[in-house]
């Protein structure tokens, strides 16, 4: 369905911000509210909810635009909206109360209390510990196991998804690299859990949201919430599409702990107060965790590159992985921060605890420029940058270049014949992998169709490539690039199982499907079948 939106009403704010379009132009002045107004129609943004908090007190929260296009409903400060990967320094926190509480450490051993847990290697396995599930350093690339989880709904359960961690492959060596990885943040929910002893979902709304007076939800969301919660939305050709796949319909999400949080700015601002009051008061009783605890989270674990454009736009000088924040140094100060990225939904979360300052933005887009231009400016604001940056005129100056370059790029497609060898029929079947399970090709009149049995939304058509292989085209093109599957044969010219891989000339090897292999089980998909291969 296509949406347009309709001009915006704008709220007026008394904090204000200075941005320069050029060093030959004055630097104008902007509201909060204009400075919101415009980015998210710059970067085709329906709504966006944001909050400012400092020393103590909130001193801006607002909604801006449309929760829902189809309905025309606004945003409001209180609208609900999915926190993605902010959700992750949730998960820490979890964990930060258990060790306050004595029951781990961050440096135990994670097969001291998930026993099941292994990886492919079994010495890194064996030495694997808390602190390294939440910092991003295992060795796997960025990303890995992500097809167990994402496109919702996930077949998987956190169980599974802990059990085929031994057959991811490692890139990198254990602890010397960042590799950004969600599998993790959904074991160390598991871990929490069984410490516990009881759903991570019910532990985070008794220990932390609840102490808090937080409404938001790691598990089930209520119908009152579902009812003021944001469509997110994604954009195509000029037009708006909506993604429902990632909505918020009422169910919890077995990615929670990595990023399918449901909150709202408002109610972010009870978690952005008590982190900078922990920051604040070390000697002060704790109603969630420690100062002690909030000083492991917020201290470094992982070194991050620190590119050239970042040192010249923030003066950074370091940047790292804690645990469930990063951080970094911008004009002089310390800034702990997160995003969060879910098609449909995109968040900023950003803190300076020398300044005592907080600002949260949720917005329902899939254009990360519009949570970047208003939080940057704002901490530019606050951070008395001498020559603030006109942040919506350079991110949208940064889009045009990436896409004038996509434009001059040649096209990394391979070229096929449009033929294979064997008759269509004849690649039809139920195959399956060890860890990501059943697969069916269908053959019909129409054609050949691809059909994961975990994962419901990995459903497309497949297109003759050449040879044995096939390119498959999604039929929600939102849900993943073109792929190619290759069918492999015996020596009777018999099919007996396929490997994915993407559909462009230079593969490489950090890619979602590496470490899948189909093997043909039956010609057609039997009630109940164990997946090929699984030990």
């Amino acid at each position: 369905m296509k949406y347009l939106i309709p001009s915006l009403k704008l709220v007026t704010t008394a904090v204000w911000l200075s941005c320069s379009v050029s060093q030959a132009e004055p630097a104008a002045e902007l509201s909060i509210s204009d400075l919101v107004t415009q980015s998210i129609q710059a970067f085709d943004t329906p709504g966006m909810s944001i909050a400012v908090v400092h020393q103590g007190e909130v001193e801006h929260l607002a909604g801006y635009g449309y929760r829902d296009l189809e309905n025309q409903l606004p945003v409001a400060a209180d609208s609900y909206f999915r926190l993605a990967s902010a959700s992750k320094a949730f998960t820490a926190a979890s964990v930060a109360i258990l060790v306050d509480e004595g029951k781990l450490s961050w440096d135990d051993k994670v097969i001291d209390h998930l026993p099941e847990f292994r990886l492919q290697d079994p010495w890194v396995t064996s030495e694997f510990t808390i602190r390294d599930l939440l910092s991003h350093r295992s060795g796997l690339v960025g990303g890995a196991g992500d097809s167990m989880i994402w496109p919702e709904p996930s077949g998987f359960s956190r169980q599974e998804v802990i059990h085929n961690l031994r057959y991811l492959t490692p890139e990198f060596s254990f602890r010397n690299n960042y590799g950004y990885s969600n599998v993790f943040y959904i074991t160390a929910a598991e871990l929490v859990a069984r410490v516990a002893q009881q759903p991570w979902e019910d532990f985070v709304a008794e220990r932390i949201f609840q102490p808090l007076g937080m409404a938001c939800y790691a598990g089930d969301v209520p119908d009152t919430a579902v009812a003021n919660s944001a469509v997110g939305y994604g954009r195509r050709n000029g037009d708006y599409f909506s993604i429902p796949r990632n909505g918020i319909d009422g169910k919890g999400l077995m990615s929670a702990a990595a990023g399918g949080l449901v909150c709202s700015a408002a109610e972010m601002t009870k978690w952005l107060q008590y982190l900078l009051e922990q920051y604040q008061a070390p000697n002060a009783a704790y109603r969630v965790f420690s100062q002690q605890q909030l000083d492991e989270m917020w201290s470094p674990n992982t070194l991050m590159a620190v590119t050239n454009r970042t040192r010249q736009l923030h003066q950074t000088n370091f940047s790292a992985y804690g645990l469930g924040w990063r951080m970094q140094d911008m004009h002089g100060y310390k800034v702990v921060h997160h995003t969060g990225t879910l098609s449909g939904y995109q968040a900023y979360v950003a803190l300076v605890p020398e300044l005592q300052l907080g600002v949260v933005v949720l917005n329902n887009g899939s254009d990360s420029g519009a949570r970047t231009a208003v939080v940057q400016s704002i901490l530019d604001s606050y951070l008395a940058v001498p020559e603030p940056q006109n942040w919506i005129a350079f991110l949208q100056q940064e889009r045009e270049e990436r896409e004038q370059r996509a434009a001059r790029r040649t096209p990394d497609l391979p070229v096929g014949t449009g033929e294979v060898l064997l008759p269509l029929s004849a690649y039809a079947g139920y195959f399956a992998d060890r860890w990501f399970g059943g697969i069916e090709i269908l053959h019909s009149p129409e054609g050949l169709s691809f059909r994961s049995e975990r994962m419901v939304n990995k459903v497309g058509s497949m297109e003759p490539f050449a040879d044995h292989s096939f390119v498959i085209r999604w039929h929600d093109p939102n849900v993943a690039a073109d792929t190619l599957i290759q069918f492999q044969l015996d020596a009777k010219r018999q099919v007996t199982g396929f490997e994915l891989m993407p559909h462009r000339v230079q593969v490489g090897s950090r890619h979602a499907y590496r470490d899948m292999a189909f093997s043909k089980v039956a010609d057609s998909a039997p009630a109940t079948v164990e997946a090929a291969g699984d030990d």
